[in-house]
């Protein structure tokens, strides 16, 4: 693309918890899903990673919303803020020149026609003047390096914020999936849930994420693990502040439902899956995606259980992001892009 081009072409994996675009096969933004918005104008006031910073800190003159709840968008408004938002910080980092776009859009596969209209009117408004929608799923595929379009049989698990994407592809299209509203925020909530009924302190969101990230593990015993991560806070009875060691072992009972939803769903996306397929998924095993697949544990509990390979994508955060980015450079090759 020349500095002077009319059109810029941009992928955009629009996440629950983190937003990725992609613009010239570089990642120019990955930040997280949240915008800060002044609540008496409703201007703009931050978004991404400075908003990020002050998620549970505002004041009473200042929101943080999360625009996206389990893969959907929840606030209109606020979406059309946040991606305007990142693709003018995007902007400004490549310099961009030109005032339309060519915009593809990752989307969950479970997506009502209600919730595609959605996001794409929410990319309409940000400036998109070309907006094209493809599957998570498809998209974690093409990121990993998955031939689609061959007459075989691959199955994909993408983890994400709100929800998780289960799909088998052949033939460059889906041909079952499931979609299923348990994914890393459940698992956040859980581990929340567990510091407040077992320990009697008061966690924040980002302090239950941090948790997730340091010992959360889908496994009660691993080969290497991660040492006790302290936890600081409020005693909800006596406000005092408390200091709290939390392990591995104890997380892993904390998440330990959501997670046997997680494999129930793959089971139960498993069987509505044609036999011819269901044996060239055998024989290729099944790809993690997304930011759930880096759960400690997850892919050896997954393969034990089911007994078929599990295989984490390289980089399981970027796999959507990378697919969008080249479905982006092939709009024209790809019948499975919704227009």
């Amino acid at each position: 693309m020349g500095l002077f081009s009319l059109t810029k072409e941009i992928a955009i994996d629009l996440g629950t918890a983190n937003t990725i675009i992609i613009h010239n096969g570089k990642i120019v933004i990955d930040e997280p899903s949240i915008v800060a918005i002044e609540t008496r104008s409703g201007k703009l006031i931050a978004v991404g990673k400075e908003a990020q910073q002050m998620r549970g800190k505002e004041p009473a003159g200042i929101q943080t919303i999360r625009p996206l709840r389990k893969g959907v968008i929840a606030d209109f408004n606020a979406a059309e803020m946040m991606i305007r938002g990142l693709v003018e910080k995007a902007s400004s980092k490549s310099r961009w020149f030109s005032p339309s776009m060519r915009m593809v859009v990752g989307i969950p596969s479970g997506s009502t026609e209600v919730e595609i209209r959605a996001v794409r009117d929410s990319s309409e408004h940000a400036g998109g003047r070309d907006v094209y929608m493809i599957y998570e799923p498809m998209a974690a595929a093409l990121g990993i390096g998955i031939d689609v379009v061959a007459p075989e049989g691959n199955m994909i698990v993408d983890i994400g914020g709100g929800t998780t994407e289960i799909a088998v592809i052949s033939l460059g299209g889906i041909v079952s999936n499931k979609s299923i509203q348990i994914a890393g925020d459940d698992l956040t909530e859980d581990i929340r849930e567990h510091m407040r009924r077992v320990h009697n302190v008061r966690v924040g969101e980002r302090t239950a994420e941090l948790i997730k990230m340091n010992v959360g593990s889908a496994l009660t015993e691993l080969e290497n693990p991660p040492e006790d991560y302290i936890v600081h806070g409020p005693n909800l009875t006596t406000a005092l502040p408390m200091e709290v060691p939390v392990s591995y072992q104890e997380i892993s009972h904390s998440i330990e439902k959501s997670i046997s939803k997680i494999e129930a769903a793959v089971l139960s996306a498993l069987e509505q899956t044609p036999p011819e397929l269901y044996a060239d998924i055998v024989k290729n095993g099944i790809y993690l995606a997304g930011g759930g697949a880096m759960l400690r544990g997850l892919d050896k509990r997954l393969t034990d259980k089911i007994g078929i390979q599990f295989h984490v994508a390289e980089e399981p955060l970027l796999a959507v992001s990378k697919g969008t980015g080249v479905a982006l450079n092939n709009v024209d090759r790809f019948s499975f892009l919704i227009r």
